[in-house]
């Protein structure tokens, strides 16, 4: 586990942006969320593929590119779902239909209910030594590490509901499930991790408690389709 507390520092700094709308964020039209601290240029991304900005900040505009180009490694497709490829970084997942992409800097990908602000799934990288996700610990270990540490701020009420472990294609992952409580909502959120190309991913997806039971089996459905690939 040291390992995995020493790789803290860069995990907050790629991660804790988007994992929770927390205090510091500034809640934007359409249920975005801008860092007070940073200007960042933050666009959405319709179903059709068409970009429409919707704050602006001080720096220049990102660009970001979703390839959905069905691929042998995609995600298999399912109805209510559109899949996202990323053949530079080697991942694959799908979303729930309807959600936009919302481009964050330091995020790598971002896609989120636009009426729902919780509900949304982000994707995130950094470099690692390490060639198997069970060097950093077991799953409840890293899980723990990863909320109290990561995924939610320190002013927030944690809780770690289930974490396991499963092999795909010879690669390991570790999906845990947990609440975290702000003085203002309650979210429920399901994360995936593992390691391959040289890098730690996370995928984190949720939503507010009072629509867990209506979202459960599609947030499910994103973070089971999470796979990595080798690029």
């Amino acid at each position: 586990m040291a390992a995995l507390q020493n790789s803290m520092p860069s995990l907050h700094h790629t991660l804790f942006t988007n994992s929770f709308p927390q205090r510091g964020l500034q809640k934007l039209s359409h249920g975005a969320f801008l860092c007070c601290k940073t200007s960042v240029s933050l666009h959405v991304r319709d179903s059709c593929g068409r970009r429409r900005m919707i704050a602006v900040g001080i720096t220049a505009p990102l660009v970001s590119i979703v390839d959905r180009t069905p691929i042998a490694f995609a995600a298999e497709t399912k109805k209510g779902f559109l899949p996202v490829t990323d053949k530079k970084d080697g991942y694959t997942f799908l979303y729930p239909f309807g959600w936009q992409e919302v481009v964050i800097e330091g995020q790598d990908k971002v896609f989120k209910d636009v009426i729902e602000p919780l509900e949304s799934v982000s994707v995130n990288m950094i470099p690692t030594s390490k060639q198997d996700i069970r060097d950093f610990g077991s799953p409840q270990e890293v899980a723990e590490t990863l909320i109290k540490k990561v995924l939610a701020p320190s002013t927030q009420k944690t809780k770690l509901i289930q974490a396991g472990e499963h092999d795909v294609d010879g690669k390991t992952y570790y999906t845990f499930e947990f609440v975290t409580q702000a003085p203002n909502y309650t979210r429920h959120a399901l994360t995936a991790v593992s390691i391959g190309n040289g890098k730690f991913y996370t995928l984190t997806t949720g939503a507010n408690e009072r629509r867990w039971d209506k979202m459960k089996e599609r947030l499910l459905t994103v973070v089971d389709s999470f796979k990595i690939f080798n690029v």
